[in-house]
């Protein structure tokens, strides 16, 4: 019974993350249609897909996702845990989410600036929203977190402090990606991508403790209730 119980938990939690995906995907293409930058991790995905659109933003967010797979192979090596293949499908979700959100939020592309601006707060809202879900689910972590996971686990240092190195860095490699392609010229990371940087963790961090109770409860409430009757 409790072998039951524990594949029941998986499994809301592997749905919970899915959904928590689905929302940060939205929140990215929402993010995307403000042609003002998208998040920090997605921008080299961005910058890419401007210069190659044979491949749209999903299937370079797909791509991204996975050379940060391989990084942590890389970097572990026989530290890897091979649970942790599970970002690459999910990966592929994320990147199919994207574009099925570019499609879904099309009609939110203006040239009028302020509604770009609605657009960049509307998508960091919605990313923001996503991520909280995927921390509440604690199932697999997304490829970039876990990516600065295995460098702070095998240099030793703090989480926190590589996450924002990490995020600086993608902005960087956007912007040297975007002067090689634009002849000198800064494209797809803009005032967007600082708006977007500082204020997820801010929605973050609104969202996940207010959620939290709820959806742990729905997570593992059944399971409690029968182990407090047997």
């Amino acid at each position: 019974m409790d072998q039951k119980k524990s594949k029941s938990e998986i499994i809301k939690r592997y749905i919970l993350c899915i959904i928590g995906l689905f929302f940060s995907a939205l929140g990215v293409a929402v993010t995307k249609h403000g042609e003002l930058g998208v998040s920090p991790i997605s921008s080299v995905a961005n910058v890419l897909s401007l210069q190659f659109p044979v491949l749209t933003l999903g299937n370079w967010l797909i791509i991204w996702n996975c050379i940060l797979i391989l990084g942590q192979i890389v970097i572990l090596r026989r530290k890897f845990q091979w649970i942790q293949l599970l970002q690459i499908p999910l990966s592929f979700l994320f990147g199919y989410f994207t574009d099925f959100g570019m499609w879904m939020f099309a009609w939110t592309a203006s040239d009028f600036y302020p509604f770009r601006l609605v657009n960049i707060a509307a998508g960091t809202i919605l990313l923001g929203f996503g991520i909280s879900l995927c921390v509440i689910a604690s199932a697999v972590m997304n490829s970039g977190e876990a990516f600065v996971k295995a460098i702070s686990d095998t240099t030793h240092k703090d989480f926190g402090t590589l996450k924002i190195c990490f995020d600086v860095s993608c902005v960087i490699i956007a912007i040297l990606l975007s002067l090689f392609f634009f002849d000198f010229t800064v494209q797809g990371t803009r005032e967007g991508t600082v708006i977007a940087a500082l204020c997820t963790g801010i929605v973050i961090k609104a969202f996940t403790p207010r959620l939290r109770w709820p959806l742990e409860h729905i997570l593992t409430g059944s399971s409690r209730k029968q182990e407090a009757s047997a």
